[in-house]
């Protein structure tokens, strides 16, 4: 049940590995992915067309929907990018496919596939969609070892910082 083919899916894989090896390169670009997956989705459902975006991340859109809405991805992240040529191509069909299969992997893992299934107004919808990204982009870019956290804005901070 994915997305892409196997061949491809493997191959963005390894790739994705080995990129992280280049470390903060990869994260922008990951994230330039990341945003343009999110605005296609956001205007597609802004547009009325919620049931598509939850047949794209289902994989039960027809082909042709797929097809045009990866298109568009790919087209804002080589904007988004600033590249130009061969290089462009290249770094747009090894980022997209692995940002895209993360998001997914996460949506089926969160169960946020669920939530967004569920016929539900535009205004979820998009809520859910920003919820996917949040978890998509912890799962590409996580904080190893530092211990960070976002904390409730009413959380009582103590008096002194650690020694």
């Amino acid at each position: 049940m994915s997305l892409l083919p196997h061949f491809l899916r493997t191959a963005s894989q390894l790739t994705g590995l080995a990129a992280w090896q280049t470390g903060r390169l990869f994260r922008k670009a990951a994230r330039s992915a990341l945003e343009s997956i999110q605005e296609v989705l956001r205007a597609e459902v802004q547009k009325g067309n919620g049931q598509l975006v939850r047949d794209f991340l289902t994989n039960t859109a027809l082909p042709a929907a797929r097809k045009l809405l990866l298109e568009r991805m790919a087209a804002r992240l080589l904007v988004r990018l600033g590249l130009r040529g061969a290089l462009a191509s290249s770094v747009v069909g090894w980022v997209l496919p692995v940002v895209l299969e993360q998001l997914l992997s996460v949506a089926q893992k969160t169960g946020a596939l669920d939530k967004i299934k569920a016929a539900a107004p535009v205004q979820d919808t998009l809520a859910r969609l920003d919820e996917l990204k949040r978890a998509a982009w912890r799962r590409l870019a996580p904080d190893h070892g530092t211990g960070a956290e976002v904390l409730p804005d009413d959380t009582k901070l103590p008096d002194q910082l650690p020694a």
